[in-house]
C-alpha cells in the first residue's frame, strides 16, 4: 500500500500519548498501568474513528503550533542489540521498555496467582521448574517464587542467544533434567500481544522445536486468545501458531489441581492435553 506523509513532527516536539489519555478509548478502564500499550506495539489492526480523529487532531495543532520538549539523546540513540538465530539476525524485546516502567509497573494479581499455580503444579508433579526472568521476585500470599525448591536459576539450553532470550522470558517453563516438557503464557491482560508474540517468536526461529505451547488464559478471555492466535501473521507461521499451541482456561487449571491434588506426584506433563483445548478454528 502507497502511503505519503501529511504532517509529521521530531521526537522534541511530539504529542505525549498521556496528554491524550482521557479522550483515547484504550485508556478506559485499564486492568494494568501499561495495558495501553498493545495498541502501539502490536500488530497494525484499525482503531476506532474517534481515537483515530483525536491523534491527528493533535498532530495536527503541533505541527501548527509545536512546543518542544527535551528529550534524552541517549534514548533515541539506543537501538536493541542484533542477536543471531537460524533465520538471521534478529532482535528480542524485553519484558517492559524502560526501568522506570519495570519499577512502577504491577501485574494485576491474577497473573502471578496462575504462575503461582502452575509453578506450585510442576514442582508437586517432581519437575524443575522455571519462571520469567523479570518476574522471579514476585510472591503470592506471602509465597515468593524465589523459594520454591525446584525453583532453577538457570536454563540448560543449547539454543541459540535469540531463542535462549526469547524462551527465558516465557511466563512458566517445565523441566525434566535437560528438556523443556511445557511452555505457559499467561494471557490475563487487556494487552494480550506479548505473550502470543512470545511464542510467535518461538516458533519462527525453531520451526522444528518439540514443545508443547500453552496459552492460560481467563474463560471470558477464550474467543479473544483463540481469535488472535490465528491472525494472518501468526497462521503464516511454519507450523502455523494455532497448529503448535494450546489453550487452558483458568477454570480448567484451579479444577484440575483440585481434582488431582492426592495423586500429582503420579501426573505426567502430557495430562495436560486432557484440560487444554486446540487453537485451531474449524471450517464452516
Amino acid at each position: 500500500m502507497h502511503v505519503k506523509v501529511v504532517a509529521a513532527l521530531t521526537a522534541e516536539t511530539a504529542v505525549p500519548v498521556h496528554d491524550l489519555g482521557d479522550r483515547l478509548t484504550f485508556f478506559q478502564n485499564l486492568t494494568s498501568p501499561i495495558a495501553w500499550t498493545g495498541h502501539f506495539r502490536g500488530s497494525p489492526t484499525k482503531w476506532k474513528a474517534p481515537d483515530a480523529e483525536v491523534v491527528v487532531d493533535a498532530v495536527t495543532e503541533a505541527v501548527g503550533n509545536p512546543v518542544s520538549r527535551p528529550v534524552d539523546p541517549a534514548k533515541l540513540a539506543r537501538r536493541p542489540k542484533a542477536l543471531r538465530a537460524k533465520i538471521g539476525l534478529v532482535t528480542v524485546p524485553g519484558a517492559v521498555e524502560t526501568a522506570t516502567e519495570a519499577e512502577d509497573v504491577k501485574e494485576p494479581k491474577v497473573h502471578s496467582e496462575i504462575q503461582w499455580l502452575l509453578l506450585k503444579l510442576g514442582c508437586d508433579m517432581g519437575l524443575d521448574v522455571w519462571v520469567a526472568r523479570n518476574d522471579r521476585g514476585r510472591a503470592v500470599n506471602g509465597n515468593r517464587f524465589s523459594k520454591l525448591p525446584r525453583l532453577k536459576t538457570e536454563l540448560p539450553l543449547q539454543f541459540d542467544d535469540a531463542t535462549n532470550r526469547t524462551i527465558e522470558l516465557i511466563d512458566v517453563l517445565w523441566l525434566q533434567g535437560n528438556a523443556i516438557v511445557a511452555a505457559f503464557e499467561i494471557e490475563s491482560t487487556t494487552s494480550i500481544y506479548s505473550g502470543l508474540l512470545r511464542m510467535s517468536d518461538l516458533i519462527a526461529m525453531q520451526p522444528n522445536l518439540n514443545i508443547p505451547l500453552y496459552l492460560v488464559a481467563p474463560e471470558e478471555r477464550r474467543n479473544k486468545v483463540i481469535t488472535e492466535a490465528n491472525r494472518p501473521t501468526f497462521a503464516r507461521l511454519k507450523p502455523p501458531m494455532a497448529d503448535m499451541c494450546r489453550l487452558i482456561s483458568f477454570p480448567a487449571l484451579r479444577k484440575s489441581i483440585a481434582d488431582t491434588a492426592s495423586v500429582v506426584r503420579h501426573l505426567r506433563p502430557d495430562f495436560l492435553v486432557d484440560i487444554s483445548e486446540s487453537c485451531e478454528i474449524e471450517e464452516a
